[in-house]
């Protein structure tokens, strides 16, 4: 709460367009490295929250349009600094490594890095290993060094284009893990930590289908694995100097309905951060005696905040929800208790509900549902619902704390998150039933969904909107054509609408990688016409429609801009064409495309996109949006 009294200060005194949230901290040895307004900063742990840091380097040096940090990687015995540094308006990233010294200065920099980290060699010579991102594939990994042995070289390239590259350092340091994966496969290989020039070790050659990642603890590695049966994940362990797949063991098996969000290593324990039939929980292993301890967290929390964390003895997080800000829980493995921060509690938690319901989907199938709401709303049937889906690649929905979210809620809307098939809520299983052929149970769910609400008296279709981003526009367009009676309203961000054409396009930089998620309609004709059946650009027909409101991003390389002014296009005539059917009287619903400039693909903390949908949907609904824009200005400046 601390800091979120902090980010409200700071956004009422500062105007909107200079204004990004930032929430990069990386703790090392008796230092706390962060940003501060536009420069990367350090100061001595216990003077963490105060004005007393010393200036590393100014982002300003790189002429960049509102630059901010998003990941710092600190040297093991501290001589240099690298940071990614973004701008709001793009996806491409560069890397500053800075000399620490009594003049910071800034060594080297380096374009289009995705991930990075520090490994120390036997000479005591510092070398970073990064990877190097081209038309949003990261298919190459360097390594170099710095001071007077200076070089760079590229130490490996991915050459399947479906496959990308990323690094992670074991939390114990011990091994650079440099993880080579699409949507189904992946294949590890370990770079010694302390060896860093000899050649890497391959644990399991890629087999299709099998994903594993890897942590090392005591000469073991703990392998967090698909393989074998259930086809969900699994951990399993076996000695560092026999990775292969044959000498993996059994270690802990999750629950049915299970996912796994993350994994963290300790000294003598293993902490799995899991969501279990839509509930969070976490498992505390003691590597030990391989005991469990399985403690179920409070109803309210939707997400995990994982914390940069080299205690020993405890594991911090954090839990939220879309409509309350972060709080801080610690596991103190000597006591064996989860501690809850204490202060200030949320008046959110008692002004409002959380609920959590199942819908039936026509072949029988239960859809979980996040359902908030106010205490105190009456007669729920007449108040205003926002329904949120996503439904791809195994991916959540976003939970995360937004503030226009809470001031939703607080002005009298139900907001309803269906976790349909597709996405990852429920496992690897609830993905691959909702992906290839198999994309329609998607659709179905997310229609069963809204009947079940309004069913059970969650307010009705003249006050139903639904909003969706990038992948989650399939199902919410397909929603459009399929049953439009069902939404007044909806807002969609960076849509990907027009899934045939852009999967037949094998020049566009992900559709290659795509292929395991939608299927190939260029070479199967099956998946061909399993596609054009959903499609949203491909079934719009002259009927009634929602109105909708759509933002873009001009540069937008992830979904081309083409496709979503295309399918616009169609849309409007598709409408005309009802209305001029339909005859006089009929009122059309409004097709809103707003282009912002820029590259990049979502910008959750735009003001100015918050502002345009929110008012959107106050305007359809023909609601007063002033006191909702009022009690916005507690979390932001407009």
């Amino acid at each position: 709460m601390d800091a979120f009294e902090k980010v409200r200060t700071r956004l009422e005194t500062q105007p909107q367009e200079e204004y990004e949230i930032i929430n990069v901290e990386v703790k090392h040895g008796g230092f706390v490295y962060y940003q501060e307004g536009c420069c990367l900063v350090r100061s001595k742990d216990e003077e963490a929250d105060n004005d007393n840091y010393e200036v590393l380097f100014n982002l300003e040096e790189l002429k960049l349009d509102q630059p901010f940090i998003d990941c710092i990687r600190v040297a093991p015995d501290e001589k240099y600094v690298a940071a990614k540094i973004r701008t709001e308006d793009s996806e491409a990233s560069t890397c500053v490594v800075i000399k620490l010294s009594d003049q910071p200065v800034m060594e080297a920099s380096f374009p289009n890095v995705s991930s990075f980290e520090w490994v120390k060699d036997e000479e005591d010579e510092d070398v970073l290993f990064y990877t190097f991102q081209r038309n949003l594939r990261c298919n190459d990994v360097y390594r170099a060094t710095f001071g007077d042995n200076k070089r760079n070289e590229r130490f490996y390239t991915e050459k399947d284009p479906s496959y990308f590259v990323f690094l992670y350092l074991t939390k114990d340091s011990r091994f650079l893990t440099m993880n080579i994966m699409n949507k189904m496969t992946s294949e590890v290989w370990l770079i010694d930590g302390l060896s860093p020039w000899d050649p890497p070790v391959l644990i399991q050659k890629r087999i299709y289908g099998v994903l594993y990642y890897v942590e090392h603890r005591d000469d073991e590695l703990y392998i967090l694995t698909n393989v074998g049966e259930p086809t969900e994940f699994k951990l399993m362990r076996t000695a560092a100097d026999t990775p292969a797949i044959m000498n993996w063991d059994l270690f802990f098996t999750m629950k049915r309905n299970t996912k796994v969000i993350d994994l963290d290593m300790f000294k003598d324990h293993c902490v799995l951060f899991l969501k279990h039939s839509n509930l969070l929980y976490v498992n505390v292993i003691g590597l030990a005696d391989d005991s469990v301890r399985s403690l179920k967290l409070p109803p309210w929390a939707c997400g995990f905040i994982m914390d940069t964390n080299s205690d020993p003895k405890n594991c911090p997080f954090q839990l939220c929800s879309p409509i309350r800000p972060p709080k801080y829980y610690t596991y103190k493995f000597a006591e064996g208790k989860l501690f809850e921060e204490t202060g200030h509690e949320d008046p959110i938690t008692k002004t409002s509900r959380v609920l959590r319901l199942e819908a039936k989907s026509k072949d029988g199938k239960l859809v979980p549902m996040t359902i908030f709401h106010k205490t105190d709303s009456e007669d729920l049937q007449k108040k205003p619902l926002l329904v949120h889906v996503y439904g791809a690649y195994g991916m959540d929905l976003k939970m995360n704390f937004r503030p226009e979210r809470r001031v939703l809620v607080d002005d009298g809307w139900i907001l309803a998150y269906c976790h349909v098939r597709g996405g990852g809520e429920l496992g690897l299983q609830w993905h691959a039933d909702g992906r290839l052929t198999k994309k329609l149970n998607g659709l179905a769910d997310l229609e069963a969904c809204i009947k079940t609400l309004h069913g059970q008296g969650f307010s009705q279709p003249s006050l139903t909107t639904l909003t969706a981003f990038s992948a989650g526009g399939v199902l919410a367009g397909a929603l459009c054509n399929s049953n439009p009676e069902l939404l007044r309203a909806v807002t969609l961000e960076a849509p990907f609408l027009d899934v045939l054409n852009t999967m037949m396009d094998t020049t566009l930089p992900l559709t290659l990688e795509e292929l395991e998620e939608w299927g190939n309609p260029s070479s199967d004709e099956k998946y061909r016409n399993y596609i054009k059946r959903y499609c949203p650009y491909q079934n719009i027909k002259p009927q009634h429609y929602p109105s909708i409101h759509i933002t873009a991003y001009e540069n937008d390389e992830r979904v081309p801009l083409k496709g979503i002014v295309s399918y616009t296009e169609k849309l409007k005539e598709a409408i005309m064409e009802h209305t001029k059917d339909t005859g006089e009287g009929y009122q059309a619903p409004n097709i809103i495309l707003d282009i912002q400039p820029g590259g990049n693909h979502v910008i959750e903390d735009s003001h100015k996109k918050i502002t345009a949908q929110i008012k959107f949907l106050y305007e359809e609904l023909g609601l007063d949006s002033t006191s909702v824009f009022e009690d916005l200005k507690k979390y932001l400046k407009f």
